[in-house]
Formats: C-alpha cells, sequence, structure tokens
C-alpha cells in the first residue's frame, strides 16, 4: 500500500518552496576610514542592490596583516584607505587583486586610479601650504620654495614617518628625481621651527601660537576650524591665509582616498557593484561632504565648506601610483638628511 502525505502537508510544502528566501547577497569591507556616517553610504548600496555590506574597522596596517595572515581563505572583498601610500603597502603584501570597469574607467581619471587596475580613488586630500598673514607678505608659492634659506626657522611640518609626507617626497622624487629631492628635504629640516611634532592641525596651531609662520597642511584639517571648535585653530583662522601650490607649474600635490578588491574575494560580483557604486555622484557626495573631501569624479558639486577654498590646479601629470612605489626612496632620504 502506497501512503499518500495529506494534502494540508503538500500544500505547505509547495508554499515553502514557492516562499523560500533567494539566497542572501553580500560583500565584506575592511575599512580603515573610521566614520560613523559610511553607514548612511552602505546603506544606501544595499537599497539600491539588495547586498549587505558587512564592515570591519581597524588602522591600515593592522587590516593589511589580517588579510595576509587570513590568505587564500579571507572574506575580504574590499579594503578601503585613506593614502596611496597605505593601498601601496597592500599590493605589495599581495593581497589584492585587479579588476575591470568601464563605468569606473569613464568616471575617474587615470592619474586618480592604479595603472594594473589594483585600486582606483574616491577622493582627493590636497596638501596646502598655510601662513601668518601678520608675519608674511609673500608666502612660497611652491613646495620647492619650503626649502629656500628665507624660510629658516619659520616652517612647521609633520615627522617623516606620516604618510601624508612620505607620499609628498614620493612626488617629488618622481617629479625631480633623488638627488633633488634630497636637497629639498635637507632644506625643508634646516628650515623648520621646531621638531615635528603632532598631526596637520598642530602645524596650524603652531601660526597661531607663533612658533611659525609657514606650516603644511591636509587642506580638510584648516576646514574642520570653521566646521566645529577647535582648540587652538579656530580662533585664529582669521589669521592664517592659504596657498595652492605649484599653480604655475605642475599643480599642487593630491593625495587620495582609496578602493581596492581583495585577492581572494568571495564575493567577486557583489565586490565590483559596490567598487562602480563608490564613484556615484551620492557616494562622491558623500565622501567629499563628510571630510571636506575632494570628489575624485569631475562634474560632482563641492560641498559648501570645501568650495571656501576655491577652484586650484592638481597634480595630474604624475600618477598617484608613484606614491607606493616611490615610498621606500622617500624614507630613505627623509632618514639620511635627518628628517625624523
Amino acid at each position: 500500500m502506497t501512503l499518500k502525505a495529506p494534502r494540508t502537508l503538500i500544500a505547505a510544502l509547495a508554499l515553502t518552496a514557492v516562499t523560500a528566501p533567494a539566497f542572501a547577497q553580500e560583500v565584506n569591507v575592511y575599512s580603515s576610514r573610521h566614520y560613523d556616517s559610511d553607514d548612511a553610504l552602505f546603506n544606501e548600496f544595499t537599497d539600491r542592490t539588495g547586498i549587505t555590506v558587512n564592515r570591519i574597522e581597524a588602522k591600515a596596517d593592522e587590516l593589511i596583516a589580517r588579510i595576509d595572515a587570513e590568505g587564500d581563505n579571507s572574506p575580504a572583498d574590499v579594503l578601503l584607505t585613506v593614502d596611496v601610500g597605505r593601498v601601496g603597502r597592500a599590493d605589495e603584501a599581495g593581497i589584492l587583486q585587479s579588476f575591470s570597469s568601464d563605468v569606473i574607467n569613464d568616471r575617474v581619471p587615470p592619474h586618480l586610479r592604479d595603472p594594473d587596475g589594483k585600486w582606483i580613488g574616491v577622493s582627493q586630500r590636497a596638501r596646502m601650504i598655510f601662513y601668518a598673514k601678520d608675519r608674511v607678505d609673500t608666502p612660497p608659492k611652491s613646495y620647492e620654495e619650503l626649502a629656500q634659506p628665507e624660510w629658516k626657522g619659520k616652517v612647521c611640518i609633520r615627522s617623516s614617518s606620516n604618510i601624508y609626507n612620505q607620499s609628498l617626497l614620493a612626488s617629488i622624487i618622481e617629479a625631480h628625481g633623488e638627488d633633488t629631492a634630497t636637497e629639498w628635504a635637507a632644506g625643508v629640516v634646516e628650515n623648520m621651527a621646531r621638531p615635528p611634532q603632532g598631526g596637520d592641525t598642530d602645524q596650524l596651531r603652531g601660526i597661531v601660537s607663533g612658533e611659525c609662520d609657514v606650516a603644511v597642511s591636509n587642506h580638510y584639517y584648516y576646514l574642520r576650524g570653521y566646521e566645529k571648535d577647535v582648540d587652538g585653530l579656530t580662533e585664529g583662522l582669521d589669521n592664517i591665509g592659504f596657498v595652492w601650490p605649484n599653480q604655475s607649474g605642475r599643480g599642487a600635490h593630491v593625495n587620495l582616498s582609496t578602493a581596492a578588491k581583495a585577492a581572494h574575494s568571495p564575493n567577486s560580483d557583489e565586490a565590483d557593484k559596490l567598487l562602480e557604486f563608490l564613484t556615484t555622484e551620492f557616494a562622491q557626495q558623500h565622501f567629499a561632504g563628510q571630510n571636506n573631501e575632494y570628489p575624485a569624479v569631475s562634474g560632482v558639486p563641492l560641498h559648501e565648506r570645501t568650495a571656501r577654498l576655491g577652484i586650484f590646479i592638481p597634480d595630474t601629470t604624475t600618477n598617484t601610483a608613484v606614491f607606493g612605489t616611490n615610498a621606500k626612496a622617500a624614507q630613505t632620504i627623509f632618514n639620511n638628511v635627518g628628517w625624523n
């Protein structure tokens, strides 16, 4: 005798088969960006695509070491960093893979992405020269001028271990060669108002306190003084002038926040979709707005705070990838000239 299942059970099984949820899509992001506002960015991506974003945050070097240790079984799909020098370290560690997208290539200029397709820039960070208006009539107009004798004892700048300065020197190596770059670094050391100390905000504070007449800082640290009350900076903003360097030459040095695809990405298609999303106008405005950065995609409106700095000529002749490839040479020069 053949036993038959009750009609109610058959109906229930059929209903279950029809309504069973589709396979969940996800993408795992390892990020050295420590902004709570990125939740809104990834939520928008999920709303548009149905792909859940799982995010792990840590310092870039820690994330690179973690992905390397995880090896072939790493769950990492996308790595976000805030400097080309750091993503260059990731590439050297062999934890990235090339990816290709016509969408990205149409949106992101060639000098803001890796020639081998290992990473793309998602926002721009300009390194600027600032000065005390009441003590400086004619500020230096280029990075090279910072090494001239007239600025002896007047320059505040961060240590050589700072990735921003490493990338700046890497760009000077590319533009002028190692010998000239060494002369420049030695000249800046001679002109330092004090031993390197603190972050970019502290260099700007040095102008306010009178310790230095000229300082080097990424642009958004200055803008933060307008956005909120920054102790030792905001009260002195009216006396701080700024210069877009090298406007009659190669243009201002610009570094990047970057996005890269992990070598063993288990969710490859989802990773590609996220990388393309990061170049949309929504994402670009998000990056620019939350930290007063410049979009990597042309035509995207500037945030009103960033717009106060006006329009400048960036260095588009130097591919930003050299910030990573010239990093070791830059550090060697720093060590040789005694830039602590």
